[in-house]
């Protein structure tokens, strides 16, 4: 049950920031705190894997906040969320042997994350007055919820 519920978490993870979920989830695969060994899903512990992923988070964190960055709900951003939580929820559901259903409450999460991130951050900017805090506030929720996510399966 416990796995099933982290699956969900990481998703919407996932939907707020597309690859600091797949960082996380590759820096617990590397450091032991999930088995994969003999699944598809080992490339995730591979050696590279979570530096490529780490790049690839802290390009999105700097990229989300440039102007011409487009909506995450366009259908390519929106795909590229749901693929991730999908993938992440499927790698924490396979330490537990729930790939499948780690999948698709990885990318329902997704989902909820998306929308819901989107909705948030619409709020906080009318708030703030201006996009930038919000979108900062949202990184901080998704490195923070993916660190204690993470930090779980110890």
């Amino acid at each position: 049950m416990t796995l099933y519920l982290l699956s969900l978490l990481i998703g919407i993870v996932a939907g707020l920031r597309a690859m600091t979920a797949p960082a996380a989830v590759s820096w617990a695969v590397h450091a032991g705190l999930l088995d994969l060994s003999g699944s598809w899903l080992a490339f995730m512990g591979y050696r590279f894997t979570p530096w490529i992923f780490s790049l690839l988070a802290a390009v999105e964190l700097i990229t989300d906040k440039l102007p011409g960055t487009p909506s995450r709900k366009v259908p390519q951003q929106f795909g590229a969320r749901i693929l991730s939580g999908a993938l992440c929820g499927a790698t924490i559901g396979a330490g537990g042997g729930m790939l499948v259903g780690g999948g698709i409450l990885g990318a329902a999460g997704a989902v909820i994350g998306t929308l819901g991130g989107a909705a948030a951050r619409a709020r906080l900017a009318a708030i703030f007055g201006q996009d930038l805090p919000a979108a900062v506030i949202e990184d901080l929720v998704a490195v923070a919820g993916a660190a204690v996510i993470v930090l779980s399966l110890a």
